[in-house]
């Protein structure tokens, strides 16, 4: 049996958010699609990530107003970036091993989809009951 690539898991064409968007407006993305991890566009090139844990940093400090501060100042410029032909187990054992919530595919720095634990559990769910993985 062929190793599963990224590809063949991941959500393609994820939601995303400009670096000059507010942490308001990624909150209001991710609320209205249920999405915990953003990645980070400027000029449609990724650049970062901003994550559901960035926002809710934010919104914890008094004396920051979430609609003032912008995706740029809050993401993670160091982003796990795969692209689409790595193999599914080397990028889970890389997330688990770095204790990262996502892996954002990408081709150069043009967002392809995303993979994220959520996506990991529902593969193992799926293991689990035998059924047939991609």
């Amino acid at each position: 049996m062929p190793t599963p690539r990224i590809r063949d898991i991941m959500t393609p064409a994820p939601h995303t958010i400009g670096v000059d968007q507010s942490l308001f407006r990624a909150r209001e993305v991710m609320r209205e699609h249920h999405v915990r991890h953003l990645p980070v566009l400027r000029a449609g090139r990724l650049v970062g990530i901003v994550t559901e844990r960035d926002v809710d940093l934010v919104e914890a400090l008094d004396e920051l107003d979430e609609r003032q501060v912008l995706v740029e100042e809050a993401m993670t410029s160091d982003v796990y970036a795969v692209r689409p032909e790595q193999a599914l187990d080397a990028v889970v054992d890389h997330m688990a091993k770095h204790k990262l919530g996502s892996a954002i595919v990408a081709e150069g720095d043009r967002v392809l989809g995303v993979f994220t634990s959520v996506d990991a559990l529902r593969l193992l769910a799926k293991e689990l009951r035998g059924e047939v993985l991609p």
